[in-house]
């Protein structure tokens, strides 16, 4: 039986390179994934159009015991439901997750409670942080985040601005990223291909 990865573009600035970086994701693990029945779905932070947390309820809440106010909060909650994994696509701003980020994921809990996730990072310094504040985010709502995260750095200042200003990787970045991440990029897809196919071993059971 086929599976659905959402690839999430997290970042929701105006000029943003993410929906770029996540392109490059995809570039890198699509024809793997599919080749195990794994489609890739991209999705969009900034189309639903979230506003910081406003509902009456709480996500552990739904659906349940309750059901969200608004639209946005439900097309966001309806689109994460359906997937079986997630790859999550995310900037780092002073040097933490970005605040959108931490907004959308506030949504969310029994849709993508027990899934497989993963992480890939994306600043002038690859994100480090951003990235492993999210894994602690995923991993205590109950997600089972895969233990590689590419942290993708872009090379030097004209290629960090021509991200922040523009939303172009650069030429340098483009070929440092090529020579040096794809290697974890796809080890990233292998190991969310495990958690997705095999759910119930004992290496990808959620610990307690």
């Amino acid at each position: 039986m086929s599976k659905l990865v959402a690839l999430i573009t997290m970042s929701t600035r105006g000029t943003r390179v993410g929906p770029n970086v996540a392109a490059f994701v995809k570039k890198t693990i699509q024809g793997t994934m599919e080749s195990d029945g794994i489609s890739l779905v991209d999705v969009d932070v900034v189309k639903f159009n979230l506003p910081v947390f406003n509902e009456s309820v709480v996500p552990a809440m739904i659906p349940e015991k309750a059901s969200y106010q608004f639209e946005p909060s439900k097309a966001w909650s309806a689109e994460i439901k359906k997937y079986d994994g997630y790859i999550l696509v995310i900037p780092e701003y002073n040097y933490a997750m970005a605040g959108g980020t931490k907004n959308a994921m506030d949504y969310l809990k029994h849709e993508w409670e027990g899934k497989p996730a993963a992480v890939v990072s994306y600043g002038a310094k690859g994100g480090v942080n951003a990235s492993e504040q999210v894994k602690g985010v995923l991993t205590a709502v109950g997600l089972k985040v895969a233990e590689t995260r590419p942290n993708l750095a872009f090379a030097g200042q004209a290629d960090m601005f021509a991200a922040a200003g523009a939303g172009t990787i650069g030429d340098e970045t483009a070929k440092a990223w090529e020579a040096g991440q794809v290697e974890g990029i796809r080890k990233l897809a292998t190991e969310l291909t495990e958690l997705l196919l095999n759910p119930n071993t004992k290496e990808n059971a959620l610990s307690t």
